[in-house]
C-alpha cells in the first residue's frame, strides 16, 4: 500500500471546471526526477516539481518508542515531517497484541516477524516498523457509504459556492465503492434531494443512466403477522406514520453509493477504494485525532513479511470524519478512547440477512413492499425475540428478501441464517420466489438503539457520521436517509470551522499548519439536534425497547407512542447492557432442529456464501482475533456454558469447533476467509471475546446489487 498507489489514482482524478483544485497526490518514487505536475489554481496554473510535491505531500514518520512493542507508538522524527506536521501516536484497536490462528498457536503481533529470504528477526522488525509515508488533507472521510459520500459532496459544493478550496479524501476498505454496502432497501429520498437539488426528482433517471439500476416507486405496502401456516394483515391506517412508504423507492443502496461516488470524484474528491483504515492516528498527547493509518499488506498468515510487503500510509487531516457503518472498528476505538458513551445508553444491534432473486416476469409486482412479524422468530404474542422480515420487488425483475433479528435474543440455539431459510418456506412468502433464481447473498449488522444510544458525535479532530454513530430509525425501518443527512450536516459544520479563520488550506499548501489548533467541531452535534433527523428519532425514542416486554406489548406501545405521544412520554426506556450478555445458558434451552435445504428455495450456508463474492487472501494474518485476556473463553465458557453459539449466529460459517486427532475437547477454528464483514461476532460473542480488525484492503464481500 505505497504512496505511489495513491499517486496513480490521484493523477487520474477528474476535477470539475467549477472547482479550483486538481488532485495532487504523488511521491518521488512515483515520478520521474525532472517531471512536472501542473496545479490548477483560481488564478491560473502553476508548475510544481515532483520533488517539491514529494516533500510537501509525503512525509516519512519514523517509528520510535520506549515501549517493548514499537508498533504501539509512532513519533515523527523526520525533518520533513517536523516542518509541517505535529508528532503522532497510533492507537492499536483495543490494544490487542496477540493473534489466534485456527487456535493452533498464538503469536505475538506485530513483534515476531520472519523475512521470506531468511533474514534476521531484527531486519524483519526494522522492515515492519519502518517509517510510513504520510499524506495531508483538509478533510479525510473514512468509509464510502451514504454518510461519507454525502459529506464529501457537500464539502465540494460549499467550496464551489464560497470560492474556497479544501482537499477532501474518502478511503473505503471494499474493493470498490458499494462492494460492502448491504441494505433492504426502501429508500426515502428526502435527504438525497436536499443534497442534489439541481437533480431533484430526476435522481431516479440519473441513477439508472449511471448504474443501470432502477429506483422503483413503492406501489403496494403490506404488513403481515405470520403464524406457522397462515397470515393476518394489519390495516395500513394502523401503521405509524413513519412506516408509510408513499413517495419512497425500492433501490440497491450499493448502486446508489456507486453513483454518488462518481459524482464525488467528478467534483474533485479523491476516492480510494481498496484501502482499509486499520488504526486511528492521534496527536502526540493522544488528545486529538490527526487521521488514520491504512493496513500494511503482504504479511503472511504466520506474521512474516512476504516479497509483496508494503507499509501502510498515514493519512492526516485537519478533520477526520468516520463513516464506517455500524460497529466500525476505528469508530468503536474512538468511542472507547474519548468515552463518547458516557452520557448515552449502550447500543443494541440487529443482524440482517438478505438474498436477491431474479424471478419470472409473470410473478413480478414492481414496487411491492411487504414486512412481517411472527413466524418464525416469534411463536406467541409474548415472545421477546425481536425481529421481522422484509420482501421488496425492484425493477426489472428482482425480489429483495431478508430477515432481521435483534442480537439481544436469549436462546443460544437460535440460528439466524436457518431462521431466514425457514421463513422462505411459509406459504405467504415462498410464492414470491416461484420459478426464480437466487443471485446474491449477504449479511450486515444494524444499529437499533435509536436516540438514546447515540454517543457524543464529536471529539478533537473529527466526528462520527451515519451508522458509525447510530442514526438508524428502527420503527421506520430506514437509516440511509438519516445517514445522508448526517453527512451533509457534518460537512457544513466542518467547512465553517475550517474556513472561519484565515488559515491556508492543505489544498493550497500541501501541508497542515503545525501551529493550527486541532478543533472539535461541536456545531455538528448542535445542528443535528436541530435537524429533522432528531425530530424523527425523538418521536420513536422508546419504541424499540418496549419489545423487551414481548411482541404484543411492544406493538401496543409503539402504536400508542407513534399516534399519540410522539416521543413526549415523561419517561425513558433505554437499552442497558451488551447484547453479548443477553445470551442464556444452554442448559435452560432445547436445541432447535432445522429442516434440510432443498437447493431450490432454501440453501446450505456455504452454497449461499459463494453468492456474496467474498474473497480474502488466505495467506495473511486472521483479522478476527481472540482478545488476549479472553483466550480461555471459547473452550471453557462459550462451548461449555452456551453450547458455542458462534457456530450458529455467524452468517458466514466462520466459527467452528473441531476435535483434534487426540480425541480431546473440540478446539475453535476461525475460518476468517469466509467473513462477510457483518460484525456480528464482535457483538454477540460471549464476553465479546473477538476483536474485529480489518483485513487487507479490498478483501471481504463484493456485493453488486445489495
Amino acid at each position: 500500500m505505497q504512496a505511489s498507489q495513491f499517486a496513480q489514482r490521484g493523477a487520474r482524478a477528474v476535477v470539475s471546471n467549477t472547482l479550483p483544485r486538481a488532485v495532487l497526490s504523488t511521491a518521488a518514487s512515483a515520478c520521474k526526477p525532472n517531471s512536472t505536475i501542473i496545479q490548477r489554481t483560481i488564478g491560473g496554473s502553476a508548475a510544481l516539481s515532483a520533488s517539491t510535491i514529494a516533500r510537501r505531500y509525503f512525509s516519512p514518520i519514523a517509528s520510535t518508542s520506549a515501549s517493548s512493542n514499537p508498533a504501539y507508538s509512532t513519533l515523527s522524527t523526520s525533518p520533513l515531517a517536523a516542518s509541517h506536521m505535529p508528532s503522532t501516536t497510533r492507537l492499536p484497536p483495543n490494544k490487542d497484541t496477540r493473534l489466534s490462528i485456527n487456535n493452533e498457536q498464538s503469536i505475538s503481533h506485530p513483534v515476531r516477524y520472519f523475512s521470506d529470504d531468511g533474514g534476521s528477526g531484527e531486519e524483519e522488525e526494522d522492515l515492519l516498523t519502518s517509517p510510513r509515508e504520510s499524506m495531508p488533507f483538509d478533510v479525510l472521510i473514512v468509509g464510502g457509504g451514504p454518510a461519507g459520500l454525502a459529506a464529501s459532496i457537500r464539502l465540494k459544493q460549499l467550496c464551489a459556492e464560497k470560492g474556497v478550496d479544501l482537499s477532501v479524501c474518502v478511503v473505503e476498505k471494499g474493493s470498490e465503492i458499494g462492494a460492502h454496502i448491504l441494505s433492504g432497501n426502501v429508500f426515502d429520498p428526502k435527504a438525497l434531494k436536499e443534497l442534489l437539488p439541481d437533480i431533484g426528482d430526476d435522481w431516479t433517471t440519473a441513477l439508472k443512466d449511471a448504474q443501470s439500476s432502477h429506483a422503483t416507486p413503492v406501489s403496494e405496502d403490506k404488513f403481515l403477522v405470520l403464524t406457522e401456516d397462515s397470515s393476518y394483515s394489519i390495516p395500513t391506517f394502523l401503521f405509524p406514520s413513519q412506516l408509510h412508504n408513499d413517495g419512497n423507492y425500492v433501490i440497491s443502496l450499493g448502486q446508489l453509493c456507486r453513483w454518488l461516488g462518481g459524482i464525488a470524484e467528478e467534483m474533485g474528491v479523491e476516492v480510494y477504494p481498496g484501502f482499509a483504515a486499520s488504526e486511528v492516528v492521534f496527536d502526540e498527547e493522544k488528545k486529538a485525532v490527526r487521521g488514520i493509518a491504512t493496513r500494511d499488506v503482504g504479511i503472511d498468515k504466520d506474521g512474516k513479511p512476504k516479497s509483496t510487503f508494503e507499509r501502510g500510509v498515514e493519512l492526516h487531516a485537519r478533520q477526520t470524519l468516520f463513516a464506517e457503518g455500524a460497529r466500525g472498528s476505528c469508530s468503536e476505538s474512538l468511542i472507547e478512547h474519548f468515552d463518547l458513551r458516557a452520557n448515552s445508553a449502550n447500543q443494541t444491534y440487529g443482524l440482517g440477512i438478505k438474498e436477491v432473486w431474479e424471478i419470472p416476469e409473470e410473478n413480478f409486482k414492481p414496487g411491492f413492499v411487504q414486512h412481517t412479524l411472527g413466524y418464525p422468530l416469534q411463536s406467541g404474542v409474548m415472545d421477546k425475540t425481536f425481529g421481522g422480515s422484509f420482501l421488496y420487488h425492484q425493477e426489472p425483475n428482482l425480489v429483495l428478501a431478508g430477515l432481521v433479528i435483534g442480537l439481544d435474543y436469549d436462546n443460544p440455539y437460535i440460528n439466524p441464517y436457518q431462521e431466514f431459510q425457514k421463513w422462505k418456506t411459509h406459504p405467504e412468502i415462498k410464492k414470491h420466489f416461484e420459478g426464480g433464481t437466487c443471485i446474491s447473498y449477504g449479511a450486515r449488522v444494524l444499529n437499533e438503539g435509536g436516540l438514546h444510544s447515540l454517543p457524543k458525535l464529536t471529539f478533537p479532530g473529527g466526528a462520527l457520521l451515519g451508522c458509525s454513530a447510530g442514526f438508524l430509525n428502527s420503527v421506520k425501518i430506514k437509516g440511509s436517509h438519516t445517514a445522508l443527512k448526517s453527512g451533509m450536516v457534518a460537512a457544513e459544520a466542518v467547512f465553517d470551522a475550517l474556513t472561519e479563520e484565515e488559515s491556508e488550506p492543505v489544498a493550497s499548501t500541501f501541508e497542515i499548519n503545525a501551529e493550527e489548533e486541532i478543533k472539535e467541531v461541536t456545531a455538528f452535534e448542535d445542528r443535528m439536534k436541530d435537524s429533522w433527523v432528531n425530530k424523527e428519532l425523538y418521536e420513536v425514542r422508546n419504541c424499540h425497547e418496549a419489545f423487551k416486554w414481548g411482541l404484543f406489548p411492544g406493538l401496543t406501545y409503539t402504536g400508542i407512542a407513534t399516534h399519540v405521544f410522539k416521543g413526549r412520554e415523561p419517561w425513558t426506556l433505554a437499552h442497558s447492557g451488551r447484547d453479548a450478555d443477553t445470551t442464556g445458558e444452554a442448559k435452560n434451552y432445547q436445541p432447535i432442529s432445522y429442516p434440510s435445504p432443498d437447493g431450490k428455495l432454501t440453501f446450505d450456508l456455504l452454497t449461499n456464501l459463494q453468492r456474496s463474492g467474498t474473497y480474502h487472501d488466505d495467506d495473511q494474518p486472521a483479522h478476527l482475533r481472540i482478545k488476549p485476556e479472553l483466550m480461555n473463553v471459547p473452550e471453557n465458557i462459550s462451548m461449555q456454558v452456551y453450547a458455542a453459539p458462534e457456530q450458529r449466529f455467524c452468517p458466514a460459517g466462520v466459527y467452528e469447533y473441531v476435535e483434534d486427532d487426540t480425541g480431546g475437547d473440540p478446539k475453535l477454528v476461525i475460518n476468517a476467509q469466509n467473513c462477510v464483514h457483518c460484525k456480528c461476532c464482535s457483538i454477540k460473542m460471549p464476553q465479546e471475546y473477538i476483536n474485529w480488525t480489518v483485513p487487507e484492503g479490498g478483501g471481504g464481500p463484493s456485493y453488486q446489487v445489495m
